[in-house]
This record gives structure tokens, sequence and C-alpha cells, in this order.
């Protein structure tokens, strides 16, 4: 299967170049033969309009090519300082590491380039967006030229995104590099890059400006027909409460309270969207809410079963259905084909099973069908499902999860790092299980998701939750501010004054 057929990308110097297109268009295998992660076959990299040839990511480094990745390649026990120079450290005169010298130009070039990181700190300390500027400094540590951002925005608050921008924009300007931009994300492609390039199906179908092209065109141009980019719905008419969560508390690993005295309820018809920054305590209440975690105290009912201390099991064979935030760790077995990912949480009930043997004429059927339905773009539902793109990945989940009987639906991050053709399917998806009569829970920190998705909004911060408010009451900029705290501050200057 060819990945990239005759591509042509051409980065000026000092120019932000958006790489855009669908799950499986070949942007990641174009990066990774930038990178010197993957050889061509044939063709041609120039730098400087001379050839090069990267057999590794030690070549590339040392011709000046630079690439943060989706997921951090860092060390989280490790210092600031000791990720920026591991691999490049510096030795004094007896061969011994001078730690001191190395903090002292990790500080100087944060300070030159605008990044302001720690150098002493620990990694594993540090919130998502000031860990991305550790990438950042690592690869200008090493004279990058050209920077390779791969979704860089895919972790960051809506606040650290402006400070991100503002940063790649000064170092664009003040100091000529280039940068590649991969991203699904239309708004901040047509807000950041000078240039754009849409790949579809490994080539390239055209290159534009952000003044040329609007959302709704660069989106076309991805997925080769016209795509919806808002969801379309009807006004929710919801019905009894399926979810009831009373003073709800959980605890981190190290036994910190992170999710503290939550109180909310999800009607059958409708769908509550619970916004936030991440790290204020979603990912934990979803562990509780789907027994991957043991809640401190309270109470967590599901159409009147008492649910507070079940079991993953007994949550799942309760009735709710749960599409994880991470589906790489917690939504799939990458080595295990499409078609056993697609009964994971059925294998053992019929028709798949019978006793103590499975039914693989049963399991391929019902593969077969739900590939289809689910339109998962897959060479054979005996690939191994760690091979398809992470679109495709969601999509095997949303069909396992959404092909039987349920009546409580969580999706955390249900569309994080996919592509816009992707995005619309899974929300459309979404939608359609609410007018079907199921109960919906999503958890997100997407601003456009949580106002097309949500008919409910409620928003955590540092583990407390605020609301829930109508939808039709809400805007980005009211959003925004409650995700930075602006509401649990309110709410605690009143108690104080009470």
């Amino acid at each position: 299967m060819v990945a990239n057929d005759h591509v042509d990308l051409i980065v000026e110097e000092g120019e932000v170049h958006a790489l855009l297109g669908e799950n499986g268009a070949g942007k990641t295998t174009l990066m990774n033969i930038l990178y010197g992660l993957t050889q061509p076959d044939e063709g041609e990299i120039r730098l400087d309009d001379v050839p090069v040839h990267f057999g590794s990511p030690k070549d590339a480094i040392g011709a000046g090519i630079g690439m943060v990745h989706q997921h951090f390649m860092l060390v989280p026990v490790f210092t600031v300082t000791e990720n920026i120079e591991l691999g490049q450290e510096k030795a004094g005169p007896l061969g011994l590491l001078d730690r001191k010298a190395a903090e002292r130009d990790v500080a100087e070039l944060s300070r030159r380039f605008g990044l302001d990181v720690p150098p002493e700190a620990l990694l594993e300390d540090l919130p998502v967006g000031v860990q991305q500027r550790v990438e950042i400094v690592k690869a200008l540590y090493r004279e990058a030229r050209v920077l390779i951002l791969d979704e860089p925005t895919a972790v960051l608050t809506p606040q650290e995104i402006d400070e991100f921008f503002q940063i790649i924009r000064a170092v664009v300007n003040d100091f000529q590099m280039s940068v590649i931009f991969i991203s699904h994300k239309l708004r901040e492609v047509r807000e950041i890059a000078d240039r754009i390039t849409v790949m579809r199906l490994g080539k390239v179908v055209g290159s534009t400006t952000p003044a040329e092209a609007s959302e709704g065109e660069l989106a076309s141009m991805m997925v080769g027909r016209t795509v919806q980019l808002h969801v379309s719905k009807e006004p929710a008419t919801p019905g009894e409460d399926v979810l009831e969560v009373r003073d709800l508390r959980v605890g981190d690993d190290r036994g910190q309270v992170v999710v503290d005295g939550v109180d909310f309820e999800v009607r059958r018809g409708e769908i509550l969207v619970v916004a936030g920054v991440q790290g204020n305590g979603q990912t934990e209440l979803v562990e509780a809410l789907t027994g991957l975690a043991r809640p401190l105290t309270g109470t967590i009912a599901l159409a009147g079963e008492d649910l507070t201390h079940a079991t993953p099991r007994q949550v799942l064979r309760a009735g709710v259905a749960h599409v994880p935030e991470d589906r790489q760790r917690d939504g799939l077995v990458a080595e295990f084909p499409v078609a056993d990912n697609l009964v994971l949480n059925t294998f053992d009930q019929a028709p798949f099973a019978h006793g103590l043997s499975m039914d693989r004429e049963a399991i391929a059927t019902t593969a077969a069908e739900r590939v289809k339905e689910f339109d998962v773009r897959t060479p054979s539902i005996w690939t191994s499902a760690g091979t398809l793109s992470g679109g495709n990945q969601q999509k095997v989940i949303v069909a396992r999860e959404f092909s039987r009987p349920i009546k409580l639906l969580i999706a955390s991050q249900p569309t994080r790092g996919l592509d816009v053709g992707s995005v619309q399917y899974i929300h459309e998806r979404i939608v359609r299980q609410r007018d079907e009569g199921l109960a919906v829970l999503i958890v997100s920190s997407e601003l456009d998701e949580v106002l097309s998705l949500a008919d409910r909004v409620a928003v955590m911060f540092r583990g407390r939750m605020v609301g829930p408010f109508e939808a039709a009451t809400m805007t980005r900029e009211r959003l925004g501010l409650l995700m930075a705290g602006a509401g649990q501050a309110r709410d605690e200057s009143t108690e104080a004054g009470a």
C-alpha cells in the first residue's frame, strides 16, 4: 500500500506551513520520512536546495530538523534540563557531566525564545502546556532550523493555545525558522499558518492560504466531499434521570482528592457535556463512573441501581457504554485483530461463545457487519487494530459500544486527534444515540465540541463542578472563563461572604 504517492512539499524559510489531511492521508508517514524514521522508496529531500538523505533521526537532527510529537517523547522523572540535553550531554574537563552549565544553557535558550521553562523542575510536576515548551526547547537546543509540530494543540487549554501561537509566531519571525504545523483543527490552521497544503489518500490535492480558503473549503479538500462542520440536531426532549451522582469524592494514585463533592444527573434523551481543562478531575470522574476507580464517598446510581462500588464488568452489564479518552491504552488491544476488538466486552456471551469455546464464525460475521455499518476503513477484519488510523480505531470502539443494549453512553474526549470527517461521523452517531432515547455523558476539553453537542453543560475545575447550565445560555467566552476557574472563584467568594 502506497502511503505517500509522489508528494511535493515546499516549505519556505520563516513561514508556518500547515499540513492538513484525514487520518490515513499520509501526513505522519511524510513527517517520519523528513525526520529519518522512515526511508522513502523514491524521490528526494532538499535542504537549502541541497539533496540530503536521513538514515535515522540522528541524521535529521544533525541537519537541523526538529520534531515535537503529539505524544511527548520526554522522561517524566527527569528534570527539564536532563530531558533537553538527553543524548547530547555536555561534560567538563574530567569527563563529568556539568549540570549547572547545562541548566544555564537551557535557561538562556528559554529566555531568548520566550519559552519560560524552569531548568531544574521535574518534568512530571509541570503542566502539559509547559511540557510542550520543553519539547520545543529540546529541538532548539539541537539547533533546529525546521521544526515539525505534530498535533501540537491536542492537549492544550484555550489560553495555552493562544500563548503557544504567540511563541511560534515569535520564533518564526525573529529567528527565521520554518515550522511544519500538522493539525486537524481548521480554525487553528487558518489562524497560525502562512500556507496550507492538503493531503488525501497519500497525495497532495492542493495548496492554499488562509485568506484564500474558508474552513468549509479546507474541509472539502481534506475529505473530497462537502462536510458539515457544525452538529445538526433538534432540541432535546429529556425524560427521567438515568444517571444520578451525589456528593462524589474520588482520590488519585497519590491519595489526593481530585473529584470533590460532585453532584449531577444525566437524563434520558439528552447530552450532558462536562467541560474543563485536562487534569481537573474529569479522568478520575469517568473512572469512578465506569468502575475503574473506587469512590471515597458519595453514590452512583443507574436507573435506580446502585453502582457506587461496582466492578467494570458489573457496570458494563448494567447497560453502560464507555468510549475512553485514550483509545490505544484503554479502548483497544492493539495486537488483536479488528474482529476481536469489536467483541471485547461480549466475547463470552452468545452468539460469540458456546460454553468455553468462542464461535469464530459468528465473530467474523458480526465484525463484517459492524465494519460496514460504522464505515471502518480496514484492509480486513483480521488486520491488527493498532495498524489502523486514529479515526478508524475510534470507529472500532464506537461500533463495539453502540452495538449492544445500553442505557447510558459515557464518552471521554471522543474526537481527540481525529480529522474533520471522522469528527463529523462520531458526532452524528452520538446525536443519533441521544435521539433514540439514550442518556449521554460527554467529557471534552474542545470548546467547539462542547458547544456543538451539549444540551446542558457542566464545567470541572480543580475537582469541583460548576453547573450544569442550559447549553443555549453558554458562549465561548463564558465557557472559557468557567474552564479557567472564574465560576468557582465567584462561588468561593460568595461562600466566604456568607
